[in-house]
């Protein structure tokens, strides 16, 4: 499930059939990795082929992350929380992906206050540091 937000304003619900799910061995603690469970997740998911996604933003995934998107979770020592923190990461991945550009920034000009104000602060400044030198008869 991915929450509503900016380029999926309805949220977005991928099918538990498109993920393909692998598991592997965690590294951590444990010596020798002996005694492990399988609890590292790997979640694939391809939007290239998803049934979720309309043309528009199937483009979008396609043109800003070509291939198959890949998360990994091993975090946890749980099989089952990693699972989940998996999802979390691709759901957050899919509506990263999915956002719009942010709008092209444009170039402003100081205003003729500020422009006063800092030079007459660098005079100020200048007369300070001026003003701590030796004295003179």
């Amino acid at each position: 499930m991915v929450p509503p937000g900016p380029g999926v304003p309805g949220g977005l619900v991928v099918p538990a059939g498109e993920l393909v799910e692998r598991f592997s061995r965690s590294p951590g603690p444990g010596g020798q990795s002996v005694n492990t469970a399988d609890s590292r997740v790997e979640l694939l998911w391809d939007p290239a082929t998803s049934s979720v996604l309309d043309e528009r933003r199937r483009e979008r995934l396609v043109v800003r992350a070509p291939g198959p998107l890949s998360v990994v979770a091993h975090e946890h020592r749980s099989q089952h929380r990693n699972r989940v923190a998996a999802r979390e990461r691709l759901a957050a991945l899919i509506r990263e992906l999915l956002a719009p550009p942010p709008p092209p920034r444009r170039a402003t000009k100081p205003t003729r206050g500020s422009q006063r104000r800092r030079l007459d602060a660098k005079s100020r400044r200048g007369d300070v540091k001026r003003l701590r030198g030796r004295v003179q008869d």
